[in-house]
């Protein structure tokens, strides 16, 4: 194994746990489900700053899922030629 390939792992290892965490921090789809059916009202300024942290989270698991594809293609590509 060579350095590169042991740094490359190291990425796709840590841009997997970051993927794992930030799907995790996600609410459920039903969230809404369960407030509508027991009565229980947000805010109108609420509402706002939970979907502004929910686009934000779902924007970055976007992107750190399609750095994760990239190194591994990279990665796998690396290993292939040596």
């Amino acid at each position: 194994m060579s350095a590169i390939e042991i740094i490359l792992g190291i990425f796709v290892i840590l841009v997997s746990l970051v993927i794992i965490v930030a799907i995790l921090l996600q609410p459920g789809r039903r969230a809404g489900i369960n407030g509508a059916i027991s009565g229980g009202a947000d805010t109108f300024l609420s509402k706002n700053k939970a979907r502004t942290f929910d686009a934000f989270l779902a924007r970055w698991t976007k992107y750190v899922a399609i750095l994760f594809f990239i190194l591994a293609i990279v990665a796998n590509i690396i290993a292939l030629r040596g």
